[in-house]
Order: C-alpha cells, then sequence, then structure tokens
C-alpha cells in the first residue's frame, strides 16, 4: 500500500532529492526545518519551521499534519519526543531505535562495539578536558577527538600529541550541536581507504550498493565515487557487520553504514539510518539512486534489482564566505564538460558550506573522479555587496 504523507525532519539537499522521489510515486510531503526555505522545503506540499529539538514544536507539527510516516533527515533531533511518538503509533522510519542511538556517537558506538562485537577502533569518552586528555592516553597517540553530537565533520580534529588533545577538546566542544559536552576520543586507523556501504532493509530482504569510497577534509566529505575497490573477503566482511547493525536497529529504509578499510579489515566507524552524503554519486551511478530505494523500503515496496550504471563519482562546490546575497559562476562551463550540476537552493552561504555537487561518469573511477572534480571546480560562488 502506498503512503499518502511523508514528514521531513530536516530539509536539506539529502532531504530534498528524497521529496523530489517522494513526489514522483505520488507522496505528499511535510518540510520541516530550523529555518525557512530550506532545500527540501522548495519541493515540497508543506513546511513548517522550528527546532527538530523541540520535542512540543516536534509533537505539534506531527500532530497538526498527522504524517503516516515520520522520516529523520537530521541527527540533532529530540529523539525522546520521537520515541514517544512511535510508542503512541505514529511510524518512524526506518525505527526511533535507529534515531535515537545515531543522534550521538556515543550511541551507536556502544552499540556496535559493546552490544553487537563488531570490530572498531579503540575510544573512550570525555565530558572534560581532563578527561579528554585521559581518554587520549588510554586509546593512544595520534587519536582523533570529535563531539559525541554535530554534522558534516564540525568539530572534529586529529591530535598528534597531549597538548593537542586539549586544543582538539576546546575545539570540539566549540562546535558541537546541543548542549552536552562531551567527546569521543578514538583511536587514529592506518587505513587504506574509507568507504560508505549503502545497506537497504526492504520487503524483500537486505541488499546492498556497490560500496562508495570517499575523501574527507576536516571531517567533511570532499568527494566520493562508486565503486570502491576492495577485496571479496573485505566486501563480504563489511556486508556481514553492515546486515547485523541494520537488522538489529530495526525497521525499513536505508542505512549509510560506514567502514574504514585496512588491509583486508572492514572497521565500523559510524552509521546514519537515512541517505548519506557520499550517495549523492548514486544520482548517476546507479539504479535505483539511493533516495528512491530509501522511499520504496519506507513504502514497502520491493528494491531489487539494483543496477549499476559504471564508473561514477561526485565532487562538492564550497562556499567562501557568509552572504544571503549571492549566485553562481561558471555553471556553463561546468556542464559542457558533460558532468551534471545539483544546487542545492540554499537560502545562504557558510564558510566551507557545500552548495552543490558535480556528478560524473567515466570509463574508469579515476576518470569520473577527474571529470566531477573539473565540473565543480568551474562553479565559483558569486557574492554580491
Amino acid at each position: 500500500m502506498f503512503i499518502a504523507k511523508l514528514m521531513l525532519l530536516g530539509s536539506g539537499e539529502l532531504g530534498r532529492e528524497f521529496a523530489i522521489a517522494a513526489k514522483r510515486l505520488g507522496c505528499e510531503v511535510v518540510a520541516c526545518d530550523r529555518y525557512a526555505r530550506a532545500p527540501a522545503m522548495q519541493v515540497a506540499d508543506a513546511a513548517e519551521v522550528f527546532s527538530m529539538l523541540d520535542g512540543a514544536a516536534l509533537r505539534a507539527a506531527v500532530e497538526k499534519h498527522r504524517p503516516d510516516v515520520i522520516v529523520p533527515e537530521i541527527e540533532a533531533i529530540d529523539t525522546d519526543t520521537l520515541a514517544a511518538l512511535e510508542r503512541e503509533g505514529w511510524r518512524v522510519a526506518p525505527s526511533a531505535k535507529a534515531a535515537q542511538l545515531t543522534m550521538n556517537r556515543d550511541g551507536i558506538r556502544d552499540f556496535a562495539a559493546a552490544e553487537l562485537g563488531l570490530e572498531t577502533s579503540r575510544y573512550r569518552f570525555a565530558e572534560s578536558r581532563k578527561e579528554a586528555l585521559a581518554a587520549g592516553q588510554a586509546v593512544g597517540l595520534p587519536c582523533v577527538v570529535k563531539p559525541v553530537m554535530s554534522s558534516s565533520g564540525k568539530g572534529q580534529s586529529t591530535a598528534h600529541t597531549l597538548g593537542e588533545v586539549g586544543a582538539a577538546w576546546d575545539h570540539a566542544v566549540a562546535n558541537m550541536r546541543g548542549d552536552r559536552p562531551r567527546v569521543i576520543v578514538e583511536e587514529f586507523i592506518r587505513f587504506d581507504t574509507e568507504i560508505t556501504l549503502l545497506t537497504v532493509a526492504a520487503a524483500d530482504g537486505v541488499h546492498f550498493c556497490a560500496p562508495i569510497g570517499h575523501r574527507q577534509e576536516g571531517g567533511d566529505y570532499r568527494e566520493s565515487w562508486q565503486p570502491a575497490e576492495i577485496g571479496a573477503a573485505t566486501l563480504q566482511s563489511a556486508q556481514d557487520q553492515a546486515r547485523r547493525v541494520v537488522e538489529a536497529l530495526g525497521g525499513r529504509g536505508l542505512f549509510g553504514v560506514e567502514f574504514f578499510i585496512a588491509g583486508e579489515r572492514a572497521i565500523f566507524s559510524e552509521l546514519s539510518p537515512r541517505p548519506h552524503d557520499t550517495g549523492m554519486v548514486t544520482l548517476v551511478s546507479q539504479s535505483p539512486t539511493q533516495f528512491e530505494l530509501h522511499l520504496r523500503a519506507i513504502l514497502g515496496l520491493p528494491v531489487a534489482p539494483i543496477v549499476p550504471a559504471g564508473p561514477a563519482a561526485s565532487a562538492v562546490i564550497l562556499a567562501t564566505q557568509d552572504s544571503d546575497a549571492f549566485g553562481f559562476n561558471g555553471v556553463a562551463d561546468a556542464l559542457a564538460t558533460g558532468a551534471e550540476l545539483r544546487l542545492f537552493g540554499k537560502p545562504r552561504t557558510l564558510p566551507n558550506r557545500r552548495m552543490g555537487v558535480a556528478l560524473a561518469r567515466g570509463e574508469s573511477v579515476a576518470d569520473a573522479r577527474r571529470r566531477a572534480s573539473d565540473a565543480a571546480a568551474c562553479v565559483r560562488l558569486r557574492y554580491h555587496d
């Protein structure tokens, strides 16, 4: 049975593509975010502006619009209210449990390592600078320090000395979301590559997309490509771990499961119970896209087969300053390369904020990466005085 009304909690670029997919299958979309004119709001049937951390406002929006499914798109949500709504009979996709455990890195890391026994880096949590220093000594140097609650790599840094651990604590707390001064200090993994394994829990079983490789700067993705080259045994290990964690979290939907690949080891890193930013590449690399897969799983539709379109890559387009008066130069030049563009429609720029992405296919992954990067480099933000 098709579900008529979906409520998005968070309406960024991922929510925008999900809303477009939903409209193509005749769904009604209510887009919610903390600011007006968010990307998904521009293609939705209705919009609500409020902080997702405001439980009363969240409940009021649900009771006003009465969605068939509540679809979280961000981590920063009042998950206690979300869980209460689910207990009362409202459906959350994939599940309120998934949203609760992934809102903060401490929840999903303890769940994966302690409850499921997945291989992870050594880690400790800290709620003060003193505890962070002790955690750095426990896991060993260098180490990575991250806020337990943040997005797009904000607040993440690598410390090579104990003195740098203290500075990393300050950086993490200054850039965290919410009012909870808590960080995860984890072992620095000397990995060969990082992958996102898009894993779909659907009516016709658990399915996997080809692994997506990605490059990050400051903890935030800058380019991604599909397929990532990893050994068959390593991929099987990643798939087995991803299956275990999504089945334990429950519900139907798409999960972005991240792994460090070190030799033949697939080391669990993080998980998002929703479409993943590195999965923007699926807009040109496969059919159905990650957004269509998430939608089909939520609607109870079959998702197989997932058909690859060949080597493909994405490269982000970044802003350089804070402005609400801007435009884009170089769009024609970018399209002339044969690449595709997605400009997100965000109403304001911020330093290093993703404002768009270039997408390209190629004869090989290396060729696709070059094409996407060249196209992204053509597009420049133009700021008005």
